[in-house]
């Protein structure tokens, strides 16, 4: 199944929820919040208010409705905010027309959040093209990712599909080589001589590279340990990935 031309909501906004986080998004300059949603039985003056200053309309809604928007019974607040990511966009979208992104990433199950933040922040700062964030089996893109970016998440290059599965078909019918990255048996990362397009695949923290993607691999790259230690984190290692590129020359400088 490949993705439709159907642009969800979740690949234009990501969606805040709590009093603070709220309040901070429509504080900052630099973001575009695109609406308030709050819960019926909420008392929220201030951010009414600060809503109204900055424009951004105020819905109402059942306090259930915001639960389920907010993807979070417990924290938020009956309050959530919409704010325009301007750099994320459908995969489908990033690879019907040229240029194509050279290098990205795809993240294949993993459902830490601040792994996922970390890593969008790693690859925004080195000019990565592309973050393929599935928006099953990895974590939601939610306050906690956004804080472990230390806010960089809003304006990440993320592409977003339904699956790791899918992203990867996608990925290899437009000519990208896949490449896993594991903890042993693969080339060495700075020895490998890669392709002008490649997709480098990242996998969960407990499961690795799932068996639907690996079977679309190209090969498999190792960063190479000489210490007594097995492996590293995932945003470890994708940084220590990333940043290889920027020495080859081969990731674009950051936007």
């Amino acid at each position: 199944m490949r993705e439709t031309n159907t642009v969800s909501p979740k690949d234009r906004f990501l969606t805040v929820y709590g009093r603070k986080p709220v309040l901070e998004a429509l504080d900052d300059p630099e973001l575009r919040v695109d609406k308030i949603i709050l819960a019926d039985n909420a008392r929220a003056p201030e951010i009414v208010q600060a809503a109204r200053r900055a424009g951004v309309p105020v819905q109402r809604a059942s306090a259930h409705r915001v639960k389920v928007l907010a993807g979070n019974g417990k924290q938020d607040q009956g309050v959530l905010a919409d704010v325009v990511a301007p750099r994320m966009r459908p995969l489908a979208t990033a690879l019907a027309k040229a240029p194509l992104p050279p290098r990205v990433l795809l993240l294949d199950g993993i459902t830490t959040p601040a792994n996922v933040g970390m890593i969008l922040r790693t690859a925004t700062a080195a000019g990565i093209d592309g973050v393929v964030v599935p928006r099953r089996g990895v974590a939601s893109l939610d306050p906690l990712v956004v804080k472990a970016s230390a806010g960089v998440a809003f304006r990440a290059p993320v592409l977003r599909c339904a699956t790791a599965a899918e992203a990867a078909g996608m990925l290899s019918d437009a000519g990208y080589r896949l490449y896993g990255l594991g903890a042993t048996g693969g080339e060495p990362l700075f020895e490998a001589e890669l392709p002008s397009r490649a997709a480098f695949v990242l996998g969960g923290e407990t499961g690795g590279v799932s068996d639907d993607v690996a079977e679309l691999l190209t090969g498999w790259l190792t960063i190479p340990m000489p210490g007594d230690v097995e492996s590293l984190n995932v945003s470890a290692a994708a940084a220590v990935l990333c940043f290889d590129l920027v020495r080859r020359g081969t990731a674009r400088p950051a936007r």
